[in-house]
């Protein structure tokens, strides 16, 4: 078994992927900036409507409230009750870690913390946090691939991923999480060779993920709500777009932004940038060309989508220093 690394050998990793992240994002919004006029950006950035902008952090609001809901469900499948209210602030607390933090994981990270003391266990608490987060991106490839396929009716040849290829993507998405939800034994074999790692905690975790699948399995209408929600969630983040859209007088309709965001999301958990900054904008700025869009277009919307996600997780920064310093229960 391989020794473990020194703290001093990790330590030195976290920083050499810390600015190799950072180098990537400056790299890339270097390029994109170099290709605008500075002055007719904030020209246009200057035209928002405060009043689209409004309904736009009402709408994020939305959907933090239904990403809690959909959570919800799969923790009472399992018999762990926690009021709607802890949720949602667990939630937005966790939205401030994923948008502070140079990592995309810290979110899931406080879910777990959070909602461990109820389940009686972290293994647990992170399988029903990998669950949401694999129907969620089930239900991000379905919105993607609807958009693409009205996209390609309204004029064929604007869309960068073609309806055919997400539509098989979503395809090989299922084809994977249904066994693995439907036939948890088989999930216990895929994983029995790490017991060469650490045998008894090893055989500890497998056991419970077994036994949380199983109940999971029994409970698909839990499964399905939460898939319904994921979609949900989706649907709401493309509706937060294009307020934002409607606000800069930026033309570009609801099919599209269907596919771009959620393809935007699918690149933005690469862990290659800094939460996102650089490769979301080159997602946006290669889509918005492929629409005949100015490229001041694909930046102004997502630097003004992500100014209001993060002005939104500020409360959750506000949650997390007045709670108790104990884990939510």
């Amino acid at each position: 078994m391989k020794a473990e690394r020194s703290p001093g050998a990790r330590r030195s990793r976290s920083v050499f992927l810390f600015l190799l992240k950072a180098t990537v994002s400056g790299v890339l919004l270097w390029i994109l900036f170099s290709r605008v006029e500075l002055a007719r950006l904030w020209t246009l950035a200057q035209t928002a409507s405060p009043l689209w902008l409004g309904g736009a952090l009402g709408l994020y609001v939305a959907m933090i409230l239904a990403s809690a809901w959909r959570w919800g469900l799969l923790l009472r499948a399992q018999g762990v009750f926690l009021r709607f209210g802890t949720l949602a602030s667990s939630f937005l607390v966790a939205t401030f870690f994923n948008n502070f933090l140079p990592s995309n994981i810290g979110g899931d990270v406080v879910r777990v913390a959070d909602t461990a003391p109820a389940a009686g266990s972290k293994t647990l608490a992170a399988t029903i946090v990998l669950i949401d987060r694999g129907l969620g991106l089930l239900g991000l490839v379905l919105v993607a691939a609807l958009g693409a396929t009205f996209t390609a009716r309204l004029a064929s040849g604007t869309d960068p991923v073609g309806a055919i290829v997400l539509w098989a993507g979503f395809a090989l998405s299922a084809v994977i999480a249904v066994p693995a939800l439907m036939m948890p034994n088989g999930v216990a074999r895929l994983l029995r060779p790490m017991r060469v790692l650490h045998p008894e905690w090893i055989d500890e975790r497998i056991g419970r993920l077994t036994a949380a699948l199983s109940r999971f399995r029994q409970a698909p209408g839990a499964l399905l709500g939460c898939f319904a929600g994921a979609v949900t969630v989706q649907g709401i983040l493309v509706l937060f777009y294009l307020a934002i859209a409607i606000s800069l007088q930026i033309p570009i309709g609801i099919a599209e932004l269907a596919v771009v965001i959620p393809i935007s999301f699918i690149v933005q958990m690469l862990p290659v940038s800094m939460n996102g900054f650089g490769v979301r904008e080159a997602t946006f700025g290669i889509y918005f060309t492929r629409l005949g869009l100015p490229l001041e277009s694909a930046l102004l919307l997502s630097f003004t989508g992500a100014a209001l996600v993060m002005l939104v997780s500020l409360a959750g920064a506000a949650v997390y220093l007045t709670r108790p310093r104990t884990a939510a229960a």
